[in-house]
């Protein structure tokens, strides 16, 4: 191997070239329309363009990366995650093509690719599987007799793919079809596959998964457990390594059963094993029961945490697999150290529902003492085309609690102007007392809303506060003027209060003309004035002596199809009308649906904001519409739905 073509982009394209750079080889990067200034593409020693912007048209064009591979005489393709990376077709369109597929062999990819196929693969092996329904008559009689045969409340998910796409919970009969259909949609825009099956819904689940390592010679290990029970619409937020909170023998039982499943299919290269616990249900030693999910074939975005508490370079043992050599360490050589944290830092709202968020990254800083995996900088784009996911920020320390406090430290250090993300959403998850109690669950937003979310304000026009500080510092703890004074010589760690109780956190750094002041991680002006406070409710402030005013631009909103008062329904983001629910003159209740707009790979469901009747509509399945175009208009004061 020479020559490697990363058939992906963003963070794990960087990622990729960085290790085999490491190793020697010359990298080429593949590029659409909407990346040709991308950082991976910078990166690269070659760069190849292969099509417009949507990723049906470049990034999933099987034939398109080959004919790359062609033209720049590469020998070898890193499919990296999401895209083509579990589709055995391009796995076996690589190796007829005489290069090599860095990742397991299609066989393995095809038997595991179909959750149902694959849980039935497992059953077979030994593996528990959640009850439910995974045949292949996939006709709407058949699938609403055994949902009601099954029983409330149950998940419908897609066999193909997986990050929570085509997956949604019901919870009465009366919620299933529409539940179902949605999930098909969004499965066949994803995967290209439309099939579901159905699971029992386990009503307190932990996500822990193991990573396993194989090569051509029957040798496999695995490298631990990670935790991805923090999730947002069945994606992840917040993974670590070790899992917290599990017994030393149900450690070991994981591991296990993660090597038998790799072995029952032959597998080889990296791959990682997902199960299901179920925290309400308990064995005779006192271990929650836990359930085969499924087995994703391919590199996790998670990777780094197990790199962290191992040491290995995963994707160095991908590259040597695929290249025909032995794993460089057999199972009793590879010990776990520390705890490791990474949390996803997306362009994202989530006081909007999770609302994707387009923009440019004014200013993008992030700490030299965390790891960060990015495929972005400053001044870089984020367009509807792709995944909102901008870096992941990644820490180490001797303990999980250490750990916890170093990934908090590590977000609250992070600076990304331009556009809203999740960062203080997320520095607020890492800081809650549950979590770092290791009190973790799938659950866990739902439970902990209130401390997590912003809660909508009464009065959206200006408020005084008398601003205070708090911090560790005696001197700095007389008042909020204290941390500001021009000659502060230590960081000083304090709170901005205002007087609903809304806290943001203050960094105060430096002294004299070096001095730097973030509210929230969004740097104060010298002048003290027209400050943007970064974070998800986009709140401007000014200060006047001792007094701050805030003025809030965006009051949360609970689901992101809540729309003005004024009745008119806009779109929050660029995107494509997937499906229109509602015809002029149709009565409607409030919070029924009224539109699905797809963006980001994902659904978003738009709700009316008040009972009315509708009275335009002005978009149509299959449009592609911009942020703030008129989608329909509402006139209130008319009961429907009924």
């Amino acid at each position: 191997m020479k020559t490697l073509l990363i058939a992906n982009r963003g963070e794990i394209a960087c990622r990729i070239i960085r290790t085999a750079r490491a190793m020697g080889l010359r990298t080429v990067a593949v590029f659409s329309e909407a990346d040709a200034g991308a950082l991976h593409v910078e990166m690269a020693d070659m760069a190849v363009p292969i099509g417009p912007a949507p990723a049906r048209e470049s990034y999933l064009r099987a034939e398109a990366l080959l004919e790359a591979a062609r033209r720049t005489g590469a020998d070898a393709i890193h499919p990296g995650y999401g895209f083509l990376s579990e589709n055995a077709d391009f796995a076996q369109a690589v190796a007829d093509a005489g290069l090599v597929f860095v990742g397991p062999p299609a066989d393995a990819i095809r038997v595991m690719g179909l959750k149902d196929a694959a849980k039935a693969r497992m059953r077979s092996a030994g593996l528990p599987i959640v009850p439910g329904y995974q045949g292949e008559d996939q006709s709407l009689p058949r699938l609403e007799r055994m949902a009601a045969t099954m029983g409330f409340p149950l998940l419908v998910k897609a066999v193909a793919g997986g990050g929570g796409k085509g997956m949604r919970p019901v919870f009465a009969a009366g919620e299933f079809v529409e539940g179902l259909l949605a999930a098909k949609r969004e499965a066949a825009a994803a995967f290209g596959n439309d099939s579901v099956m159905l699971e029992r819904l386990v009503r307190t689940p932990r996500h822990v998964e193991v990573q396993i390592f194989g090569d051509r010679y029957g040798n496999i290990v695995h490298l631990f457990e990670r935790d991805c029970s923090l999730q947002r619409r069945h994606q992840k937020l917040i993974e670590e390594a070790p899992a917290p909170g599990l017994s030393e023998r149900l450690r070991h039982i994981l591991g296990v059963a993660a090597v038998t499943a790799g072995t029952a299919i032959g597998y080889v290269n990296a791959g990682t094993v997902e199960f299901l616990l179920d925290m309400d249900d308990r064995d005779e030693a006192g271990d929650p029961k836990f359930y085969f999910m499924e087995m994703n074939t391919r590199l996790q975005v998670e990777h780094p945490v197990t790199e962290a508490i191992t040491g290995l370079d995963l994707v160095e043992w991908q590259l040597r697999v695929a290249q025909g050599e032995m794993l460089p360490l057999m199972q009793e050589a590879i010990e776990p150290a520390g705890w490791a944290m990474e949390a996803r830092l997306c362009a994202e709202n989530p006081d909007a529902g999770f609302l994707p968020a387009t923009g440019t990254l004014a200013r993008f800083e992030t700490p030299a003492a965390a790891r960060t995996d990015t495929g972005v900088r400053a001044g870089d784009a984020v367009t509807v085309h792709y995944d909102p996911m901008l870096a992941k920020i990644i820490v180490h320390g001797p303990t999980r609690e250490e750990a916890a406090a170093a990934l908090v430290a590590a977000l609250d250090s992070t600076v990304v102007e331009g556009l809203t993300t999740n960062r203080a959403f997320l520095a607020r998850l890492a800081a809650h007392p549950a979590f770092v109690a290791g009190d973790v669950s799938t659950g866990f937003l739902a439970a902990h809303e209130a401390a997590l979310f912003a809660p909508p304000p009464e009065d959206p026009g200006i408020v005084a506060a008398v601003a205070r500080a708090e911090a560790p510092l005696a001197e700095a703890a007389v008042g909020f003027a204290a941390p500001f004074r021009l000659n502060l010589p230590v960081t000083v760690h304090g709170a901005l209060f205002a007087p609903d109780g809304r806290a943001w956190k203050t960094l105060v750094a430096g002294a004299g003309a070096a001095r730097r002041v973030l509210v929230d991680g969004a740097e104060v002006q010298p002048d003290g004035s027209a400050i943007l406070v970064s974070g998800e409710e986009r709140i401007e402030a000014r200060r006047g002596g001792e007094t701050w005013l805030f003025h809030r631009r965006n009051p949360r909103r609970s689901d992101a199809g809540d729309a003005a008062g004024d009745g008119r329904i806009a779109a929050p983001m660029p995107g494509r009308v997937l499906s229109l629910h509602v015809a002029p003159g149709d009565l409607v209740a409030a919070g029924e649906r009224l539109l699905v707009l797809e963006a980001m790979k994902m659904e978003h469901r738009l709700t009316a904001p008040f009972a009315g009747r509708v009275e335009s509509v002005a978009a149509s399945p299959g449009q592609q519409v911009a942020e703030g175009a008129l989608l329909l208009t509402l006139v209130a004061g008319e009961e429907g739905g009924q």
